[in-house]
């Protein structure tokens, strides 16, 4: 199977999963911008979308979308534990309140300043949240690493540059430290240029 992907972006959680499971896979980065694949390809003929990640399975059928993709790679590599809902319930949450509400700042990163302080209110309760579940919890689901944590990493990844204080969340930095030195999760940083 071949990951598109940009550096950073949301596909970042699947290419975590990728490494972390040894799934066989190959990349290729798109410029969002321009909407090129690195090979020089029009992205919009693989993904009429326009955006990432987007999966070409074997059978070369391309899935998109985050929830389904990272859903696709956890029954592919047969470890989900716990109740199939509630692992789809965190998915939700980090894609709909989080992703989206960290990622939308991204978009207002020198806008007006009521706009992003109503932004980081509501990421704020979100995050409370998220803090108060994990408690001393090692993993968001289950016992084990799963793609609600590729995902969870993947966004948290973004707060330092957003200007997202995640300093008030005692469990979520304890959380974060850990698994932003996991060895798929540093693999992956490295093979998207974004860490040496």
């Amino acid at each position: 199977m071949k990951l598109y992907y940009s550096p950073a972006a949301c596909s970042m959680a699947s290419h975590i999963l990728l490494n972390e499971w040894n799934i066989p896979h190959t990349t290729e980065a798109v410029d969002l911008r321009t909407h090129k694949t690195s090979k020089g390809e029009d992205f919009y003929k693989i993904n009429p979308k326009g955006y990432v990640p987007a999966l070409t399975l074997d059978n070369g059928y391309t899935l998109t979308e985050n929830i389904a993709i990272l859903s696709y790679l956890s029954d592919a590599n047969g470890t989900l534990k716990g109740d199939k809902h509630q692992f789809l319930e965190w998915l939700a949450f980090i894609s709909t309140e989080l992703h989206k509400g960290i990622g939308s700042l991204f978009g207002y990163k020198d806008g007006p300043q009521e706009v992003v302080r109503a932004i980081k209110e509501k990421v704020a309760k979100r995050l409370l949240w998220v803090d108060e579940k994990l408690g001393s919890r090692e993993y968001v689901f289950a016992d084990a690493f799963s793609a609600a944590d590729a995902y969870l990493v993947t966004v948290l990844n973004w707060c330092p540059m957003l200007q997202v204080d995640l300093s008030a969340y005692k469990n979520i930095n304890t959380y974060f430290k850990r698994h932003i030195a996991r060895p798929s999760v540093q693999k992956t940083l490295r093979e998207e240029g974004l860490v040496k």
